[in-house]
């Protein structure tokens, strides 16, 4: 059944065999209510009618692994690695994996062996030498008494900026406890993140995680039946499309097949290429980031995908095998999609007719390795994927009425603070008699205990507050007041660009993309004109979530 939206259009919950198509109008009465957590809030439109070309990551774009079996496995196969290839204890391979505890943005001190959070000016709020917490006085003595800011970058420190990176994390934390009970039977801090970089890298060489996913991905993947339907609204709406992953093809085919075919009654899935026909181009084995470098002098292979054998290609063009010149090309199966591997930005951008950077739109997960590369470098717009964002915004709103009371709470104490500054200055610098100056002393020290009451107080409910995100880190966008590091780096990063909670969370056709950034910005309407889509502010209803970042 059809249902009217706004104007008069309709919302697209067609019934198609009985299911309804996914499609949601995010104009007012476009059909349902909507979970905060899928609302689109808009801070940076952009007008799409300017972008021509739209391309995705698959691994944690398109392709979102589940912790608690993909991360595990992981962590899993780096410890065998370990143990087995690198010669560390054998107690290792009783370790378990908590997939909850670690989360992105934390910076690891490989010489000290900390994990630390920090917030957008690279004050240390939050750390942990291995899995024990560093008091106050600890962190200020190692971080804060420098003369010289550290830039807590390369090569003595590590950045968690990826889903995949938080089982290395939490192992280097077992191991940082491991080495301070049993000093001589591991190497030092560095060497031991050295190791486990070492051993999750043999991982994907010989194959093992990839592997146990081919052999199951409904295991390690989830299902999600929202993509096929935006990757038809992108080609409906005369873009190209592109994929472009640093996974080989038969892992990329494997993937892709899971996620756009259709699962047989034994709930298994085959191997075809249908999947190629919602692309125009995939270029697997990008080696990103140098692929966004122009300046790569990596060869351009097509790839033949019933056999995986890769053909020369001078940017893209067939060229002729020696002593076979009168030979025709391979048939290629989906003659609508190509399927490349290796290469650069360059040969792509051929490859679709791109004539300015400006119309392509990429989305990933990898803030470096994705999203500043192409951003900085080519001037693509980019869109970074960030799944915790969801819970998040849940969060935030569910406790709205908590954070009121933690902003009043922060008024009390800077109205106690003013109060206290104008005393103080009243006994140091007014000509008072001794009776005066006494009754304000005795003022002053009321006034004192009253901002202890209210700053323990304040701390402690706003260390309550995080705990409910994390118990351990608290909000992933905050550090106390400030935005966490993370939230400075993904804002920076995507300037004039989003972040979503995952990739089908916008609407190809229309005027604007949103990021969840900011709550409590108006929202974006989108209405049709003569020349060409605008967006149309709407009014903000008062029930409305006030900002994540103030």
């Amino acid at each position: 059944m059809d249902v009217t939206g706004a104007n008069g259009q309709m919302s697209q919950f067609q019934s198609h065999d009985g299911v309804r198509d996914p499609c949601i109008w995010s104009s007012p009465g476009g059909g349902q209510k909507i979970k905060i957590g899928k609302q689109i809030f808009c801070t940076r439109p952009l007008n799409m009618k300017n972008i021509v070309a739209v391309g995705f990551d698959m691994d944690y774009t398109l392709a979102q692994y589940k912790p608690e079996t993909f991360e595990t496995l992981a962590y899993e196969g780096t410890i065998r690695k370990l143990v087995y290839d690198l010669g560390y204890p054998s107690e290792l391979l009783e370790w378990t994996f908590d997939w909850t505890y670690m989360v992105r943005g934390l910076v690891l001190d490989k010489k000290r062996g900390n994990i630390l959070k920090m917030d957008r000016h690279k004050y240390v709020k939050v750390a942990y030498h291995g899995f024990r917490e560093l008091s106050k006085e600890e962190k200020v003595a190692t971080y804060g008494s420098t003369l010289i800011r550290d830039s807590f970058d390369e090569p003595d420190y590590a950045v968690i900026d990826t889903l995949f990176s938080l089982g290395e994390a939490y192992l280097f934390a077992q191991l940082v406890d491991f080495k301070d009970s049993n000093p001589k039977r591991v190497p030092d801090y560095s060497r031991m993140y050295r190791d486990v970089r070492a051993a999750v890298d043999l991982c994907h060489c010989d194959g093992t995680l990839k592997q146990m996913v081919a052999n199951n991905p409904k295991r390690y993947i989830n299902e999600d039946t929202m993509i096929v339907p935006m990757l038809k609204m992108l080609r409906d709406s005369g873009r190209s499309t592109f994929l472009v992953t640093n996974s080989l093809w038969d892992y990329t085919n494997i993937v892709m097949n899971f996620l756009c075919g259709e699962p047989t009654l034994d709930g298994s899935y085959s191997l075809n290429f249908d999947w190629l026909r919602y692309f125009d181009v995939i270029i697997t084995g990008s080696a990103k980031p140098s692929f966004f470098h122009d300046e790569n002098r990596s060869q351009l292979f097509e790839v033949v995908p019933e056999s995986g054998m890769l053909l020369n290609t001078h940017n893209g063009t067939p060229m002729a095998q020696v002593g076979y010149a009168l030979t025709p090309p391979l048939k290629i199966s989906n003659k609508s999609c190509r399927v490349f591997q290796g290469g650069n930005v360059g040969h792509l951008h051929k490859l679709l007719n791109i004539e300015s950077s400006s119309q392509v739109i990429y989305v990933g997960d990898h803030i470096y390795g994705d999203i500043l590369r192409s951003k900085k470098i080519l001037g693509w717009r980019t869109m970074l994927v960030v799944p915790e964002l969801e819970r998040e915004v849940e969060l935030l709103w569910e406790l709205r009425d908590n954070r009121k009371q933690l902003r009043q709470l922060r008024y009390m104490r800077d109205l106690i603070e003013d109060k206290i500054h104008h005393v103080s200055w009243s006994v140091k610098f007014k000509d008072l008699d001794d009776d005066e100056k006494q009754k304000l002393l005795g003022e002053l020290d009321k006034l004192e205990a009253q901002r202890d009451k209210a700053r323990l107080s304040h701390q402690q409910g706003q260390r309550e507050h995080h705990k409910k995100f994390h118990v351990v880190w608290g909000q992933l966008m905050k550090t106390g007041y400030q935005n966490s590091r993370f939230a400075h780096q993904v804002n920076l990063k995507s300037a004039y660009g989003m972040a979503f909670t995952s990739v089908h969370n916008f609407c190809m056709d229309f005027a604007v993309f949103a990021q969840l950034l900011h709550l409590g910005v108006p929202k974006f309407s989108v209405a049709n004109h003569a020349g060409g889509e605008i967006c149309l502010p709407l009014h903000q209803p008062s029930d409305q979530p006030e900002p994540i970042f103030p």
